[in-house]
């Protein structure tokens, strides 16, 4: 897939191993590393596992976000970057037709899912 960055301070700290390891450290940059080339490598997004350990999944509490796990507790966040995003007939994203991301942040996204779960 081919792959964007939202902004230029992401692109950097993503691509260049000192600035990674200086933002992420060693262990998680490692991780970072490993995701990202997973995802150039693949065709598709349905191409990435949703098993472990990458475990794409879209985020519920999001518009049109996925994620891809890397070291407890953070995740690589992106999303469809294909001008319309592939859409079913259902009005969920075709994973077999996103061909291109944009990784829009790195973070802890559990707090946020637990603030939801809790407020139901």
């Amino acid at each position: 897939m081919k792959i964007y960055f939202e902004t230029k301070k992401l692109l950097k700290q993503c691509s260049e191993q000192q600035e990674m390891v200086k933002t992420f450290g060693q262990k998680m940059s490692k991780k970072l590393q490993q995701r990202l080339f997973e995802l150039k490598a693949a065709g598709t997004l349905s191409d990435i596992s949703r098993l472990p350990p990458a475990r794409c999944h879209k985020l519920v509490n999001r518009r049109l976000v996925f994620s891809v796990d890397l070291e407890y507790p953070f995740r690589l966040l992106f999303i469809p970057a294909n001008d319309p995003v592939p859409l079913n007939e259902d009005g969920s994203i075709d994973r077999k037709k996103v061909t291109e991301i944009e990784i829009i942040d790195i973070e802890d996204t559990h707090d946020q899912e637990n603030q939801r779960r809790g407020s139901r």
